[in-house]
């Protein structure tokens, strides 16, 4: 499952957002990598308890909260983050998979990763992410505000930054269903709902929406 959702964040927001990181202490990046993703991992990130990320955090928090295509896609029930890093020239972040278990004091189990991106695409050069599929490859590089959700299981990566500072807010959900096919099944059946509701009689769109939440009451884990 790989999702593209715009303009979660409002350009206000994001200019918000990246005046209060630009004012933010920042740390080695490397300290919330596992033991092997800490040998490929090269770039900073705002302290966990730093002012910037204090006022930044529950904005984006929130933000996440209206988004109808996250909820769908997602199904959150627990969510760790936002982390918020930057690549200036010469970092870069090799190929890794997620931890399985986000946090300290709140165990995360990682379902579903989020990268929400906060600098244009033209401030910077290089710096995409790289999700390896199969036997491709898809590289991502979006505009400020928007954010790309994606499997944890993904091996993914983060190219070198050529030109400027990538800056972007990344998090972890674990999803109220842990499988990954079974998340495609409804995410794909509340599609189907969606674009036929208007043409269905409303039997008809309850027995669909009825097929959805019995699958979910068959599936979730709270």
């Amino acid at each position: 499952m790989l999702l593209s959702i715009p303009n979660v964040l409002t350009k206000d927001q994001v200019a918000t957002v990246m005046r209060e990181l630009g004012q933010g202490a920042y740390e080695d990046g490397r300290v919330s990598a596992g033991l092997i993703a800490r040998d490929v991992k090269q770039n900073l990130q705002i302290k966990r308890d730093a002012e910037a990320a204090a006022k930044c955090a529950p904005m984006i928090l929130e933000a996440l909260k209206r988004s109808t295509p996250f909820y769908n896609v997602a199904l959150p029930n627990k969510i760790h983050g936002p982390i918020f890093n930057r690549y200036d020239v010469g970092m870069t972040y090799g190929s890794h998979v997620d931890n399985a278990i986000m946090g300290e004091q709140v165990a995360v189990r990682s379902d579903v990763s989020a990268t929400l991106f906060l600098c244009e695409p033209d401030t910077y050069d290089g710096g995409e992410l790289v999700l390896q599929e199969h036997q491709s490859e898809r590289r991502i590089k979006l505009p400020a505000g928007h954010m790309i959700v994606y499997a944890s299981t993904n091996v993914h990566r983060v190219e070198p930054v050529r030109r400027g500072s990538r800056v972007a807010a990344i998090f972890w959900i674990q999803s109220l269903v842990r499988e990954e096919s079974k998340r495609e099944i409804l995410f794909d059946l509340n599609e189907i709902l969606d674009a036929l509701r208007k043409k269905l009689d409303g039997q008809e769109a309850m027995a669909l929406s009825s097929i959805y939440s019995n699958l979910m009451r068959q599936w979730a884990e709270t």
